[in-house]
């Protein structure tokens, strides 16, 4: 091998102290061009690789090779071809960092993937062997990183164990690039420790395939590819894990193939979408997956469907007339209209999340299906219009925009009340995201925080750490529940230091020493003003205030 006597810490030397190539925008392809054929060369040429994978290695990793490029001292379209030629004559490469990137790993994960000092595939018994049978049976080259990253151990496996595994798949009735889009979206197959599991998914695909017509919707659709395969795979694979890996080939061959046509019609991102949002009504993820499957109407829907009125959609789902008068009293805030995106927190903000979902499954999808079809025409609250539009002339329009829309996001409607909650918030979304995710970490229920905030909208404006110093200190030294801040929110308004502890430290005096039998609510101890606070002290005992401004006061 020609140059390779050369000391490995000249070349490190070399590409610490060159001065970077900069490149003209100009040349930048034929730069990338030029480069790649020479790396092909030198991957084949000098390093015996064989020519059809040393052109997939270069032509599918070009951070590797702008990295190369750049370590030439100077560059000019003239002799840039030979200067790279000579470069890489007396400068070995990390093969495997071209690999790694052509086979479509992120550089980002190279720290953790390259193997511990090896530099050449020559040094590695396996790795580019396991990656040509792979490429060879149908394999994608740079989809194979997907394997090396779930399925590692698959690439120290020896040629023969690995077409051996291959045909095996085969055996159960797939060709091969529906094997390798089975494969590809479920690498777990290649672990030997999974037999059980890996044996039920290829009887299940196999009964998805050919008995209920999988295989045969998609050779109509002229859909025929290996990455076409690989798609339709990834699709299965999302139902699969919905459904804890169970019974595949009857959850989307059942209801007379009406699941098969969702994978075969819909994408992977537009399931990815319902999945999710369906996710968010708190159903269990096996009910979703049906709910989906059987009601490919809904796929519409939620990308399509307009604002709708809350009171119209409960109404319409069934609920009675006292039971509306109560959200109208109860829940005012969550009452106008809302956009579809945020019906999952407007149904948690009223508790109702559960009852929403018992609504629409098990193939009753049609009711919310025919609600929206029914009202197109919405008309929105006065009162939150003309607010809207004041924001969208403001210094901070944006700044604004995204608070509100923050308030839209937990369940608050369209109206009036929200934009009164809204002009008492103070932060950006970010931070008021973060102090209402803290407060339902330690432990408020979602529609309780929500109803708090409409009480009083400033315990948003806290930072989380003082949130959680006021609820520990309720909970733990305090003995109260969190219900008592239903009633009370603004308790998390007071100061810690200065207000709370003193003040409930001084009434546990007055209760230990006999003074008062009285035992005062939250509410009386802590928002009463000084005045008032220390004449009642005075009240129960002359000397009280005294012992409160020597010992207590802060």
């Amino acid at each position: 091998m020609v140059g390779f006597g050369t000391d490995m810490s000249l070349h490190r030397h070399v590409c610490r102290t060159s001065k970077p190539s900069k490149i003209p925008w100009k040349y930048k392809q034929f730069a990338i061009a030029q480069g790649q054929k020479s790396v092909t060369d030198y991957l084949h040429a000098t390093r015996c690789i064989p020519y059809a994978y040393a052109d997939q290695i270069s032509k599918n990793s070009n951070n590797a090779l702008m990295n190369l490029i750049t370590k030439l001292s100077a560059f000019s379209p003239l002799h840039y071809p030979h200067n790279l030629n000579k470069f890489l004559r007396y400068n070995p490469i990390n093969e495997f960092e071209f690999f790694f990137e052509s086979i479509g790993i992120h550089p980002s994960k190279f720290p953790s993937l390259f193997p511990q000092n090896k530099f050449f595939f020559s040094d590695d018994e396996t790795l580019l062997d396991t990656a040509c049978v792979l490429s060879e049976f149908g394999f994608p080259w740079d989809k194979l990183g997907v394997l090396y990253e779930e399925s590692g151990w698959v690439f120290k496996w020896g040629a023969s164990e690995l077409k051996d595994r291959l045909c095996g798949f085969k055996g159960y009735g797939f060709c091969n690039v529906q094997v390798v889009g089975i494969c590809l979206a479920f690498p777990f197959v290649f672990d030997g420790q999974k037999g059980a599991e890996v044996e039920a998914l290829f009887c299940d695909l196999r009964l998805l395939f050919g008995k209920f017509g999988l295989a045969e919707c998609v050779e109509e659709k002229g859909n025929n590819g290996v990455d076409d395969w690989v798609g339709l795979c990834r699709k299965i694979r999302l139902f699969y894990d919905l459904n804890g890996g169970k019974n595949i080939g009857e959850l989307i061959g059942g209801n007379n193939g009406v699941g098969v046509g969702v994978v075969v019609e819909h994408g992977e991102e537009e399931l990815v979408q319902a999945i999710e949002y369906f996710c968010r009504f708190g159903a269990k993820k096996e009910e979703v997956a049906r709910l989906i499957l059987n009601g490919p109407e809904l796929l519409e829907l939620v990308l399509k469907m307009g604002n709708f009125n809350v009171l119209k959609l409960l109404k319409h789902f069934g609920m009675n007339s006292n039971d509306l008068d109560i959200v109208k009293r109860d829940y005012a805030h969550v009452l106008g209209t809302v956009k579809p995106c945020n019906l999952p927190n407007v149904m948690r903000a009223l508790g109702l999340r559960e009852w929403f979902f018992e609504k629409i499954k098990d193939g009753n999808h049609s009711l919310l299906v025919s609600f929206v079809a029914n009202n197109r025409e919405v008309v929105g609250d006065k009162g939150y219009t003309s607010f809207l539009k004041a924001i969208e002339v403001s210094r901070t329009p944006i700044h604004k925009m995204s608070k509100l829309n923050f308030l839209h996001g937990i369940g608050f409607g369209e109206n009036a009340l929200t934009m009164y909650i809204f002009s008492y918030m103070h932060g950006t979304s970010d931070e008021l995201q973060k102090r209402f995710d803290r407060l339902l970490h330690l432990g408020i229920e979602f529609s309780k925080l929500c109803k708090m905030i409409t009480v009083h909208p400033k315990i948003l404006s806290q930072n989380p750490e003082s949130l959680e110093q006021k609820i520990n200190f309720l909970c733990q030294e305090m003995g109260q529940s969190l219900e008592i801040l239903v009633t009370f929110p603004s308790f998390l308004c007071f100061d810690l230091e200065n207000r709370i502890k003193p003040r409930y430290r001084f009434h546990m005096w007055f209760m230990e020493k006999g003074l008062s039998s009285k035992r005062y609510s939250i509410a009386s101890m802590v928002a009463t003003s000084n005045r008032t606070f220390v004449s009642r002290a005075f009240k129960i005992h002359p000397a009280a205030p005294k012992h409160w401004f020597e010992q207590f006061y802060p």
